[in-house]
């Protein structure tokens, strides 16, 4: 029983990743923080298509899920890579298309 409930709970976890991941703007900000830590304003100044809500928004749910960090410096949050092996599948999704 106690290994099912394990079981379950890992897959759950890691349908919770693939959901964070497909998404447009949040593959966009996985692929940017792949070159290292970026503020907030510094996604929203590349990504110039998405309203910086948005971006926020994106930026939340990747690390909910894991995927990324914050750190805060004064009136700065700054994002970064938490889970490599999200990034490094990406980039081999990206070598791959």
């Amino acid at each position: 029983m106690k290994n099912n409930l394990c079981a379950f709970l890992l897959y759950e976890k890691k349908a919770e990743i693939f959901k964070a991941l497909s998404n447009t703007a949040r593959l966009e900000i996985l692929d940017l923080l792949a070159d290292g830590e970026k503020c907030v304003q510094e996604i929203v100044d590349t990504l110039k298509k998405y309203e910086q809500p948005y971006i926020s928004k994106n930026l939340s749910k990747l690390k909910n899920a894991g995927i990324i960090k914050d750190r805060k410096k004064g009136l700065n949050v700054y994002y970064s890579i938490a889970m490599q092996c999200a990034a490094d599948f990406v980039q081999r999704l990206n070598n791959a298309l």
